[in-house]
Order: structure tokens, then sequence, then C-alpha cells
């Protein structure tokens, strides 16, 4: 049977993989151990954590010093705050893994003993009694940690706690606590509406370590499994374009090989190169389908906590800048793996297909109801007539912008992305919008791509849009605008034009004072400049 790109669970021997222990330094990480730490693994989801867990498992087992467990103690979320519940169904599920590591029912036997003790020291009971009857130190894996909620969570942390000083002769030797979010990031809310951070119920963290993404070395050795397993090419030149949309995000990376190589019936005959074109499909594909992993990220759009965060770099706002913005909500989107902060630069969101998701996703109802079809506004040769739509477009907004900018959640991005809801009508099915956008940058670089005939390899029609808010002086915008256009342009490169596009939102404003265009000459490029 051919091997395959996994997008649903831990790895499995017949998917392709890249070894779980070369993701994470692992060195350091048997070095805690070795030292008896306890210690916290976090990263988004999907991105391997628990397959990563359980090599770590599977190779202390080798080696035979320690009794290595890894339980995942999610099934505890369901029962919230009633601790008793949830207490009890850790130690279910940690004598259930105990019992399948040693091959005896004594973790179960012990587990039956502390069934009367009460719910702020069964747990602590249980892991001091298991620790004394066995012959090896125990590692335990808590995988999900935070997936547990409120006063639940915290009487899970402290118990844990309780025993540190007590290791490894009646404790636990080594806990590594894994989840989405470092234990320092946990804002738990009691039933009695107190809040306690998490490094306060578990101070004994020794460190954190982040799973990151995967390299582009990596990205290239995973397809080239597929490659040497069944003969199929890559083109080299589509791994500059997978690297832009999955920025090395584990499942990004898998779904899109999944697509290109399966999903695409086509190309499941193994003799079909594959090409740049047949990635941006498989990306349109994957966008368009909202899968799980998508549709848990849009969900998280929804708030308040990551509003803060995401509205200011879709609104490209230059009075905003990441001070402004509670450093709590930041991590903890950070950590949902949504944006990416690097040292000396903005935050932005965390890669292309992300970015592409967003305005999509905030304004698909809006798509929807939207009457104008794409043939409205293409040439004879198939090209899109950009002064044709923006001139449409302008009256739309003119008609529309009041009561249709209020409907979006992210007000504050309301007009650009109410043009990109225009935009996105206008070419699903027959072209592309790429998008840069992040905090501080003052500006929306848009590259709209039309292929101009059916499948690949043809001529592509490409047109430049910068989108801007004006902050003070016409001419300065204008100035600073055209530089930022042309400068894209340049970038781009054999593009057919460019549109600067400046939205004016002084209400004092008439509509007529408001709406206007005219091309402008910058640096040998003519760019047409619109007021909105």
């Amino acid at each position: 049977m051919e091997r395959f790109f996994n997008t649903a669970g831990p790895q499995t021997p017949d998917a392709y993989t890249i070894d779980p222990l070369t993701r994470f330094d692992l060195d350091d990480v048997l070095m805690l151990i070795r030292q008896q730490r306890y210690f916290v693994l976090h990263a988004p989801r999907q991105t391997g954590k628990t397959s990563c867990m359980l090599a770590l498992r599977d190779l202390l087992d080798r080696e035979g010093q320690y009794i290595a467990v890894y339980a995942n103690v999610e099934g505890g979320q369901a029962s919230r705050n009633d601790v008793q519940s949830v207490v009890k169904s850790t130690c279910d599920t940690l004598a259930e893994q105990f019992r399948g590591v040693l091959k005896s029912d004594l973790p179960l036997q012990i587990r039956d003993g502390v069934q009367q003790v009460g719910r702020d020291s069964m747990l602590a009971t249980y892991l001091r009694r298991l620790s004394e009857a066995l012959p090896k130190p125990i590692v335990l894996i808590l995988d999900e940690i935070d997936a547990l909620v409120g006063d639940s969570l915290v009487a899970i942390l402290r118990q844990i706690r309780s025993g540190y000083a007590d290791r490894p002769q009646s404790f636990p030797m080594s806990i590594i606590l894994c989840g989405v979010r470092d234990v320092r990031d946990y804002r738990i809310v009691l039933s009695n509406q107190d809040i306690v951070t998490g490094g306060s119920a578990f101070n004994i963290k020794a460190t954190s370590l982040r799973l990151g993404n995967f390299s582009r070395e990596e990205i290239h050795e995973l397809y080239m499994q597929h490659t040497r397993e069944t003969g199929q090419v890559f083109d080299e030149a589509c791994f500059p374009l997978i690297w832009r949309a999955t920025e090395g995000q584990p499942w990004l990376v898998n779904a899109l090989g999944r697509e290109v190589t399966w999903q695409m019936r086509e190309n499941r005959d193994r003799t079909v190169r594959i090409i740049p074109e047949m990635i941006d499909r498989a990306i349109e594909n994957i966008i368009y389908r909202r899968e799980t992993h998508i549709d848990i990220l849009i969900y998280k759009l929804g708030e308040p906590r990551v509003k803060r965060v995401i509205e200011p770099i879709l609104a490209n706002d230059d009075e905003v800048d990441e001070a402004q913005i509670p450093s709590d909500d930041i991590q903890y989107v950070v950590d949902m793996g949504l944006i990416k902060r690097e040292r000396g630069k903005p935050i932005r969101i965390a890669n292309s297909i992300y970015r592409e998701i967003i305005p999509r996703e905030l304004t698909w109802s809006t798509q929807e109801m939207l009457t104008q079809q794409p043939q409205w506004y293409q040439n004879a040769d198939g090209s899109i007539n950009m002064e044709k739509l923006l001139l449409d477009f302008q009256q739309f907004f003119r008609q529309n912008a009041d009561s249709w900018i209020g409907r979006f959640d992210y007000a504050e991005a309301g007009p650009q992305l109410l043009l990109q809801c225009f935009l996105q009508r206008i070419v699903n099915g027959g072209g592309y919008i790429d998008r840069e956008y992040g905090l501080g940058r003052k500006r929306t670089d848009l590259l709209i791509r039309k292929p101009l005939t059916d499948g690949y390899g043809g001529p592509v029609q490409r047109i430049v849009l910068e989108l801007k808010i004006r902050r003070g002086s016409l001419d300065k915008v204008i100035a600073d605008g055209l530089e930022q256009t042309v400068g894209y342009m340049d970038l781009v490169g054999s593009v057919d034009e460019g549109h600067l596009i400046i939205f004016d939102r002084t209400q004092e404003k008439t509509w007529d004072e408001r709406l206007w265009h005219r091309t402008c000459q910058h640096r040998d490029h003519a760019v047409m400049v619109w007021g909105m």
C-alpha cells in the first residue's frame, strides 16, 4: 500500500514523516528528565506534539531507566468545574495507561484503593502510592492539560505540585505538561469568578519548550519521500510557494501534500509532474473546503481576545501599535499559531493561507449576498477590467458602506474587508488574491492573478492593489502610497496594472468629495489612484 500525507492524528508508519525526535532539542529534554525537572512543552494545535511525545515515551522505554507513560487528559474537559469528576477521570486515565505499559493490574488496584480519598488529594495520593510501588522512577507525560478548565485545572496542577518535593521515590521523577499554551499564560476563571494564573498554581516549572514548525529543508524532505515512494516529481519551483503558503505549519504542509497528490484526482497518475499552478489550485481547494483545522481558527476569530489582536492588523491602522494591545492577548494568539512575533518586527499573520482565510471568512455571508457576477467585469480575452470593476465598487461603496460595514464583527477593518469581499466574489473560481498586511505596515498589498486560459502554463493577468487609510494630508498619503504601490509592482514583476485605493473615513465629507480617481505617473509606472 502506498504511503500518504497524514492530516489526522499522530504519525503512523505508513505516513510520510519527519522524525519526531528531531522536532525539538532532544538533548535538552533528556537533561531536564535526568535532573528530575517538571516542565512544559507547548505548541499550536496539529503541529505534532502528540507524535513527538509518543516518540519520546518510546525512546525512554527502549533505554529502560524509567517507566515512561503518556496520557491524554482531555477527557476531563467535559466535566468542566466538577473537580471530583475531573480528578477521578484523570486517575482512571492514568491507571489504564500504566496498566498498558506495565502489563499488570497493579495500577488499577492502586486506583481502586484511592477512590475514597477526597477530591483535593486523590490524584496526588494515587501518584504517590504508584511511585512507591514501582521498581523504577516514573516519567509522566500529560497531554492536552490546558483542555481542562477552571477549578478542575487548578486542582490537577496543585496536586501535581504538592508531591514535587517527594520525587523520585514517592512521586514521579519528571512530569511533562503538554498543551497549546505555556502554563504561565493560563488565565483560569474559578467558579467563584476569581482568576488564578497557571504560574501561581504550578510554580515548580523548570522551563517551557515550544515545538516549532517544519523548516524549509524538512518540507522538502517530506515531499521527497513521496517522490521516492511513487516516482512522482515536484517541480523545484513549487517549494517557495509551499513555504510561503504554510511557513512550515505541519498540518498545512501535510494537507497541501495530500491535496495535490491525492485529492486532485488527475494527479493520482504518478507520471504527472507537480507544478506551481497545481499548488495554487490545491491551496484554493483547502481554503474553500474549510477543513477542521481551518474551522477551529475561524471559530477563534469570534473571541474578544483574538479580535483585539487581529482587527488592527487587518485595518492596517498606523494609530495602533503592539504596545497598545494587551500582551496576554498577543501571547494567546501566538500560542494558537495564528500570528507570528519575531524579534524586531511587527506582529503578523502566521502564513499566507491564514492571511487568505481570515478576510474571506469574516466576509463570507456578505460575499454570498453580493449580486455582482464575474462576467460583468471581463474583457474579451477573459482578463478583468479593473477600471470598470472599481468604478462599480465606488458606487456600491457609496450606497452600502454604512449598512454593510456595520455587519462585520471587525468593523474597524470594514472598508478594506468590504473591498476584498467584492474582489473575492469576482475572482472566485477563476483567479487568486494574494494578500500582505501586518501591524505597522500602514497599507494592505493585494495581488490579483487571473489565468487567461484553461489548464496550466498559460498567460496570467497580474494586478496590484494598494489599500491605505487616509491620515492627514492627502498629498502625502498619495505620495507615500505611490511609492509603496510601485515598490510592490517591482517586487511582483510582470504586472499589468497598479491601483492605489485610499479610504477617507472623515465623517463630515460628502460622498462627492470622497469618491474620485485619476492616473498618476511614478517612477515610470502609471498608477490609477482611487478615493473611496
